[in-house]
């Protein structure tokens, strides 16, 4: 969930959560990052850029200037918390009822969540473990309307939070911010290890962890992600509001997103790296209707630069060489998706792009099975990740008749 103007600001009482940093401030933007990942709406104040900022954080911190100073509706402070002092906060469960499961799903996507509801309505004991808000990339897309069955479209966070209703509904216990570090072997038990060196046990697991969307690994990139450089346009697409922005993707993500951004920004280019864009022609024409959006063919991005801030973006033209210097107020970079399949690496077998083989739903390690964006073969799209999941639902109930459950 972006930030958003609040007109409450330098209030104890504000009428959103205010959080006062400044961009140079590693856990200020680790504090964003939380908010942002679990979807709560947040308004930000930029200390550096505002003096009477300055001033309010250090009345309230006795003289000191501490940051993050992040104040809360119901007036309560909170300075320089941790991820876990912001979930407390936020009441979200961290830690689940019992040690043992028949089954663990990691993540909270569609896939994960339709495994979930189906294993459970049957019956079994099921704990979801998801590090960040529920839907996966489904609950961060601002309008699905391919998905079957909503014919007037669903926005992503309703459908998310369906999902997440439907699934309690049948005795799911979900776990938020909580992220998973390791998944090991225990005799007949695979044992899942959590951040917070809490373990669970289960004889199945199912990893529905998806993907993460590509980064363009140029120079400059890193030192500006979460400041200029983004990946989500529905988190932070409200920051740039009159502002010029660069969306980086020819495909459907690059184009619709940048639809999504012409709703703040005043002026938004696509950055398509090669003579043609992939986009549904339906995107296209989209597109091609927006006054205010242009398409750069057969370009790319070579170099950012700036320190606090992104001041030059260096463009390269691919047909004759060329170099330019542009300048925009923010970037957001859609260009495919990593899996996030850090837990099996190295230990079961994966496509040549580092995607899951699970043919049958069954990873090639014996009891662990994926389903979704991080599977060899799926499509990516949040219709058949729910049917993966079904699919995987099943294939741990054969699984777990074998073992004797």
């Amino acid at each position: 969930m972006a930030a958003k103007k609040n007109p409450d600001l330098y209030n104890l009482k504000p009428s959103t959560i205010t959080v006062y940093g400044a961009a140079w401030c590693p856990d200020c933007k680790r504090a964003k990052m939380f908010f942002g990942e679990q979807r709560v709406e947040y308004a930000n104040v930029d200390i550096d850029a505002d003096p009477k900022g300055v001033a309010f954080v250090e009345k309230i911190n006795e003289g000191k200037r501490i940051i993050p100073t992040i104040i809360f509706p119901d007036g309560e402070i909170l300075v320089e918390p941790s991820n876990a002092q912001l979930a407390a906060k936020l009441g979200l469960k961290t830690q689940a009822r019992r040690s043992y499961y028949d089954t663990i799903i990691i993540g909270g996507g569609p896939s994960g969540l339709t495994a979930a509801l189906y294993l459970a309505r049957e019956g079994l004991e099921v704990l979801l473990i998801e590090k960040a808000g529920l839907g996966g990339q489904a609950g961060i897309t601002q309008t699905l309307d391919n998905f079957p069955g909503f014919d007037e479209g669903i926005g992503g966070a309703e459908f998310a939070a369906r999902l997440g209703r439907q699934a309690s509904k049948f005795g799911v216990e979900i776990l938020q911010a909580k992220e998973v570090s390791a998944i090991e072997r225990e005799g007949q038990y695979l044992n899942v290890e959590t951040d917070s060196d809490i373990h669970y046990h289960s004889k199945a697991v199912l990893l529905a962890s998806g993907a993460r969307y590509r980064r363009m690994d140029i120079p400059g990139e890193n030192e500006l992600i979460g400041i200029n450089v983004h990946f989500c346009a529905t988190c932070d697409g409200a920051f740039y509001k009159g502002r010029k922005v660069l969306v980086v993707g020819g495909g459907n993500s690059g184009f619709e997103e940048g639809l999504f951004l012409t709703k703040f920004a005043s002026e938004v280019d696509i950055l398509v790296n090669s003579p043609l864009p992939t986009a549904s022609k339906i995107a296209r024409d989209k597109v091609a209707e927006k006054k205010n959006m242009h398409v750069i063919l057969n370009h790319g991005i070579i170099e950012l630069r700036g320190g606090k801030k992104l001041e030059v973006v260096v463009l390269e033209d691919h047909a004759t060489g060329e170099k330019k210097e542009a300048h925009y107020d923010g970037i957001f970079v859609f260009i495919g998706l990593t899996p996030n399949n850090d837990l099996l690496k190295g230990r079961a077998e994966m496509d040549e792009r580092g995607f899951l083989k699970a043919p049958h739903m069954m990873t090639s390690i014996p009891g662990v099975f994926a389903a979704g964006d991080v599977r060899s073969g799926s499509t990516k799209q949040a219709a058949s990740a729910a049917g993966e999941g079904a699919s995987a639902a099943l294939a741990i109930r054969e699984y777990l008749k074998t073992l004797g459950e």
